[in-house]
């Protein structure tokens, strides 16, 4: 114990205030992982009056009548205590309407649907309730940093399938290599974050076989669903032969919507995979959005000129970025989906994604993120600078002119 009563991070006193004990305060499990390098960018870019194009979220809210339909919520009462714990039956029911809508897959909204504080409860929640310690997970490497701190949590071991420049395709004997009897889950993201790789159908099939072979549940985060470009389609692995009863998607509003704030996600799976969800789930937010869980299922019902019209918007506002990246002098990775262009910073003489995004907003007066954080083998990622594009154009283009002084 210091002089002033605070405890040290690297141990805490006996019970009877003698020598310190040298056990650390911050479970091992969790060493390593820190403060996020998004709350890092963003308090730099704050710091610097930098744009920021590092964290992914829109700088303009969604559709007012999604807006509206909260306050008419907030003020008919609905939501504004606890909500019930799988989420409100009219979310619940929106939800088995989008993927009947959308994929064809039917589902019974109450034991098929689990509604959650935003994706990334719903992963922890799905990896808490389904590893146990010792278990393998492989994952697309680079992944959401998130991923690592879930799998973490669980006593679970990461195997990275790592995907490689210029593609980022997944390579599926490697996967199939990795699998061993300490396998238990397959972790998918598709569209991929942060590369902007899409699953092709074949990609999928095969990677359903591995999981019926070795019998392996698979959790997949979709959030990305409807950011999809140049007319790829996305294809929910829990709508092929056998994966039905071993998949636990997972999505949200926040990206589809543009309201990253509100954090309503959700679960769909097989009643046995959701009631195992939910157990974890229920200890750890128990409930959260209520009244925003109303108005996202208005959202949901949106008809297809606004699912269009989102796509067309961000596949310009990729393009307006992609092309100012090159012309900045960086090598660039057009992606297939989500918010995000990957980039090469060695065209323009760095190799250290770190140093590169530290001296950004100093140099050009942008914020972008390392890629290099989305690794476990972090020198794999360390020449990759990660840029969002879910921004007004005319930030795209201010940022983009700025960009353009690296050269």
């Amino acid at each position: 114990m210091s002089q002033d009563g605070a405890c040290k991070l690297n141990g805490y006193p006996s019970e009877n205030g003698g020598a310190m004990n040298t056990r650390p305060l911050l479970n091992r499990r969790l060493d390593g992982l820190g403060t996020t390098i998004f709350a890092e960018m963003s308090a730099l870019a704050t710091a610097t009056g930098a744009i920021n194009l590092g964290q992914g979220f829109p700088d303009t809210d969604g559709p007012e009548s999604v807006r509206e339909a909260a306050v008419r919520a907030l003020r008919d009462g609905r939501g504004n205590q606890y909500p019930p714990g799988p989420g409100v039956p009219e979310l619940r029911q929106a939800i088995a309407d989008h993927q009947h809508r959308f994929y064809g897959l039917s589902l019974d909204p109450d034991t098929e649907v689990l509604v959650t504080a935003g994706a990334t409860e719903a992963i922890a929640a799905t990896m808490l309730a389904l590893l146990e310690p010792g278990d393998e997970v492989i994952a697309f490497e680079p992944f959401y940093d998130s991923y690592a701190a879930c799998v973490a949590m669980a006593g679970a071991k990461r195997v990275p399938l790592t995907l490689r420049a210029p593609s980022f395709r997944p390579d599926l004997d490697e996967l199939r290599s990795k699998i061993t009897p300490r396998t238990r889950l397959l972790l998918l993201n598709t569209p991929h974050n942060p590369t902007g790789m899409v699953l092709t159908p074949d990609e999928q099939s095969t990677i359903a076989a591995l999981a019926v072979e070795h019998d392996l549940l698979v959790a997949t985060d979709e959030v990305y669903e409807h950011l999809v470009f140049d007319g790829a389609a996305h294809v929910p692995i829990a709508s092929l032969p056998g994966m039905r009863e071993r998949t636990v998607s997972i999505s949200s509003a926040g990206k589809t919507f543009s309201f990253t704030g509100w954090k309503v996600g959700w679960t769909t799976a097989s009643p046995e995979l959701t009631s195992a969800v939910r157990s974890a789930k229920q200890y750890l937010t128990y409930v959260s959005s209520g009244p925003f869980q109303y108005a996202v299922a208005e959202a949901l019902r949106l008809p297809e000129a606004y699912y269009d019209g989102l796509r067309a918007d961000l596949q310009a506002k990729r393009d307006l970025l992609s092309e100012g990246l090159e012309e900045a002098g960086f090598g660039v990775y057009r992606p297939r989906g989500t918010y995000f262009v990957t980039t090469d910073i060695r065209p323009l003489g760095a190799d250290d994604g770190f140093a590169f995004c530290r001296s950004l907003p100093e140099r050009a007066g942008v914020v972008a993120i390392p890629n290099a954080v989305f690794y476990d083998h972090r020198e794999a990622g360390a020449p990759f600078v990660r840029f969002a594009f879910c921004k007004r154009t005319d930030v795209l283009e201010e940022a983009v002119s700025r960009l353009k002084r690296l050269g």
